[in-house]
């Protein structure tokens, strides 16, 4: 099979606010190759993304990603690996390339269990996709009574882990998030797995950071998220020589394997989070996981879009039953509802798993998208380099 079309689509909400939701717009990839279409999604910006795959080449290291892409062979995951790898040579001072990426090697991993009648994790060595504990990835309220509201509705509706992220915290006082994470953990109740994303707001700064490891203790946050920059290694590194029973958690942030493992190496932190819409795709992510239990540090999936970028991010690590944490989007905007017609629910025990299903095992639902495509150019030159392609 040879690749014959990458198709991208830029969908939004009609508003776009500037709530950290990056479930407000979305780039969905399709790929065809071979008879087969796959379906992939970029976690990132989508226009600069779309720019990526189509622009004009500046020089030889930096050409655009289609260059890379279309008419490659892809009939094996190796196959799947060397388009990557051309990507990352001659698109290596493109530094949208890899968000661009992402999107399109989801899509050939889709293509590819489909055309073998595979779901992608058994192609990627697992004998089966194991159970995982989803948690409600919520933002925090602007007060520490609505933090206590949304707690309690995701206690309502059947979550037993809830992560609460961004809003005020790291903006006031220590104190003043101290009384957000206890709202939450009294919302969630006793016995709910709690985590603490605060969205990279120290930046470097330990002493700030550490500030609020006591008031996360007292709430007993399994993990706190993000305190710095994807690369401040140091900064991580100083704040988990701190003593405390909170792990210190990062990864999203990675677009490599490389940043991936310093961090770990470096860092030392706990818990290593992947987002395949970031890093390249679904196989470096499951480089990591391999990785991550060589260190016996827990690989935790990262996403807070649809249920197409759920369905990837649980791949690299659906047959590993030691990591049972995984992120679940629990209130999407409705565009990133639409997109699959049948999304990964919770069983009986609020638990889910990897499809079992050819490729990702999600079905895209094109009509459904339609109210929410972008109608959008590219024109350099006098010659249109993209423009919207048909959803049918």
């Amino acid at each position: 099979m040879k690749i014959e079309a990458v198709d991208f689509f830029y969908l939004s909400m009609p508003e776009v606010t500037t709530a950290a939701d990056g479930s407000q717009d979305a780039l969905l990839v399709r790929v065809a190759a071979g008879g087969h279409v796959g379906w992939g999604e970029c976690e990132a910006a989508p226009l600069p993304s779309i720019a990526a795959f189509v622009c004009p080449m500046s020089h030889g290291a930096c050409r655009p990603v289609a260059a890379s892409v279309l008419g490659a062979r892809v009939e094996s995951r190796q196959d799947i690996a060397a388009i990557s790898l051309r990507v990352a040579h001659d698109s290596m001072d493109l530094l949208q390339a890899a968000h661009t990426l992402s999107g399109i090697e989801m899509a050939l991993w889709d293509l590819l269990g489909k055309a073998r009648d595979e779901p992608v994790w058994q192609m990627l060595g697992y004998d089966r996709s194991e159970t995982k504990i989803p948690y409600a990835s919520l933002l925090f309220g602007d007060t520490a009574d609505e933090t206590r509201e949304r707690a309690q509705k995701a206690r309502s509706d059947g979550f037993r882990a809830m992560k609460f992220g961004w809003g005020p915290i790291g903006t006031k006082t220590a104190s003043y998030d101290a009384d957000h994470f206890n709202a939450a953990r009294e919302g969630g109740g006793e016995d709910s797995h709690l985590m603490v994303d605060v969205g990279q707001i120290f930046v470097e700064d330990v002493e700030a950071a550490a500030d609020r490891l006591p008031a996360l203790e007292a709430a007993r946050a399994t993990w706190y998220e993000e305190p710095f920059s994807g690369h401040a290694f140091e900064a991580y590194a100083a704040l988990g020589a701190h003593d405390s029973a909170v792990g210190i958690a990062g990864g999203e942030a990675a677009h490599n394997v490389a940043m991936a493992r310093h961090l770990m190496d470096f860092g030392h932190v706990k818990f290593i989070q992947i987002d395949c819409g970031r890093i390249g795709g679904i196989g470096p992510a499951h480089d990591v996981a391999e990785l991550a239990a060589a260190r016996s540090v827990t690989y935790v999936n990262h996403t807070f879009t649809t249920h197409l970028a759920l369905s990837a991010s649980l791949q690299p690590y659906a047959g590993r039953a030691g990591d049972r944490i995984c992120e679940y989007p629990a209130d999407p905007s409705p565009l990133a509802q639409a997109v699959a017609t049948n999304p990964i629910l919770r069983n009986a025990e609020g638990e889910i798993q990897a499809p079992e299903a050819p490729g990702l095992g999600i079905t895209v639902d094109t009509e459904a998208l339609k109210p929410y495509l972008v109608d959008t150019e590219i024109r350099v030159g006098g010659k249109i380099l993209y423009s919207t392609p048909s959803l049918g």
